[in-house]
């Protein structure tokens, strides 16, 4: 039998993650005009399979197609830039607004599946 941790870990870790990632993105848009500034993020992917668990997959056949990890896990990435500019920034303003606008609507969503998993083990704890 599963304790309330492990119903409650995938989003528990999504949520921490998340805000691990709007720290970074807010980190690169105030430093928009900072020369030789690096833009950075996380893979949001390859850090909820790592701290959720769920390991790398392996093949059992030949035939099955081989998955590569790159970089150590929790590892900051460098965004490469469209539009690299003359002073070395690799920020581009438009594009972190819109990564950190996309995940603070995922953070929601992970709070919203967080607090109905909550409910609902609050509605079976008192049997309704």
């Amino acid at each position: 039998m599963k304790g309330i941790g492990d119903y409650l870990q995938v989003h528990s870790a999504a949520l921490s993650l998340r805000s691990k990632r709007n720290d970074i993105l807010a980190s690169n848009i105030a430093n928009a005009a900072t020369p030789n500034f690096k833009a950075r993020d996380i893979n949001f992917e390859d850090e909820i399979s790592r701290v959720a668990g769920y390991g790398t997959m392996d093949g059992s056949d030949a035939r099955h197609i081989r998955t590569a990890v790159n970089g150590r896990p929790d590892q900051v990435l460098y965004r490469q830039p469209l539009n690299p500019s003359l002073d070395g920034n690799t920020v581009e303003l438009n594009v972190e607004q819109m990564e950190f606008s996309e995940n603070v609507m995922r953070y929601q969503t992970s709070l919203t599946f967080l607090n109905n998993r909550i409910t609902g083990l609050m509605s079976a704890i008192r049997g309704e």
